[in-house]
């Protein structure tokens, strides 16, 4: 078991979450190829984006259904202050997770997070598990719990 994959694992588990860590042949980098890989409509992919505070440099993560798009001036106002992409060696530093593969627990730098509400509207959503091959179902109430995320409207 990859590193990155059990650091998700281990995470769930301490919150009491029996996740069932899900390894799909392909690749499932993007909500479309992991929505494929799960046989589930494509907003029940979390998906788990990172900005970076522009003031504060802070880890700001936004967990999204997966036909949504993060509105940049929404998430900045949710932030409450102006955010910057993150780029593939910043997103690694901060959360040891690879692009394609982050997934909304379990990261190094603990980050500011926030929780699209139209995962709510689902009984099963999946997440990625920390490699771009694995994800996992969980409850998006207990995503939502698990993740400390504040509900927010960000999205465009």
């Amino acid at each position: 078991m990859s590193k990155s994959l059990k650091r998700v694992a281990e995470a769930l588990k301490g919150a009491g979450i029996a996740a069932d860590m899900l390894e799909m042949p392909e690749s499932t980098r993007t909500a479309a190829e992991a929505a494929s890989a799960a046989g589930c409509e494509i907003d029940q992919i979390a998906k788990s984006i990172i900005f970076r505070g522009e003031t504060s440099g802070t880890v700001q993560l936004f967990i999204t259904a997966g036909g949504n798009q993060v509105d940049p001036a929404k998430a900045s106002a949710c932030a409450g202050e102006a955010l910057g992409r993150a780029d593939a060696a910043f997103v690694r530093q901060v959360t040891g997770f690879a692009i394609g593969g982050v997934a909304p627990v379990g990261h190094l730098t603990p980050p500011h997070t926030f929780f699209d509400p139209r995962l709510l509207e689902f009984d099963v959503v999946y997440a990625a598990g920390g490699t771009p091959r694995h994800i996992f179902p969980i409850d998006p109430a207990d995503l939502l719990r698990v993740t400390g995320a504040t509900e927010a409207r960000f999205t465009g």
